[in-house]
Parts: structure tokens; sequence; C-alpha cells
């Protein structure tokens, strides 16, 4: 993955608008710190394979890490903490945000065909 570059990931996220895609979205602080401390308070949210039409799309911020935000037909779509990208093979748009230390806290994926 490489660091965002508003631009060009704009154009990826339009390539996706008025059309049927899968999107994938999660979040996570680290769901097993609670193991490791009882009184860190944990929360994520996961969502894989959602058909969705996104009628706009938009990625902004002065500076990573970022927001994406996605209208789909019924509402809205919006994660916050991205900061890298790349277009796989399979034509997917991975969008992810990392933390200092380099581990995950934000995905959100837009896919052609659903994710495996």
């Amino acid at each position: 993955m490489q660091p965002i570059t508003l631009d060009t990931v704009q154009n990826e996220i339009d390539k996706f608008l008025n059309q049927d895609v899968y999107l994938h979205l999660e979040t996570t602080n680290g769901a097993y710190a609670s193991h490791f401390n009882q009184s860190f308070f944990s929360v994520g949210a996961y969502i894989r394979n959602a058909k969705v039409k996104i009628e706009r799309g938009i990625i902004t911020g002065d500076k990573a890490p970022y927001r994406a935000g996605l209208k789909i037909e019924l509402g809205w779509v919006y994660a916050e903490g991205l900061t890298h990208w790349e277009v796989n093979e399979d034509g997917q748009l991975l969008l992810a945000g990392h933390d200092a230390e380099g581990k995950l806290a934000v995905a959100l994926q837009l896919s052609p065909h659903p994710f495996e």
C-alpha cells in the first residue's frame, strides 16, 4: 500500500459511481487489548459484501489521516483515519488507516465483485 494522494484516490473512487459495487468496512482498536488490560474499552465495526450503489463519493482532509464518505441509495457510509491505499489485481480499491505502530485501525474497500 502507498500513502494516500487525494486526487489519485478520488479518481479511483469515481470509477465506482452509479453502479452496483460491494463494500467492506471495518474498524478495530485491538479487540484483544482487553485481554491484556481489563480497563481497556474495545470497540469495532465490520461489514463485508454489502451490495450498494454509490451516488457520490469523496475523500477529504488537509493531511493524513483522511476521511472518505460514500453517498449510497438510502444513506451514507463514512470512514475516518485513512492513510494508505491501493488497487489490487482484482480491481478492488483498498483504503486503510494505520496507527503510529502500523497496525490496522480502519479499512474501507470497494469491489466490482464480492470479496472472498
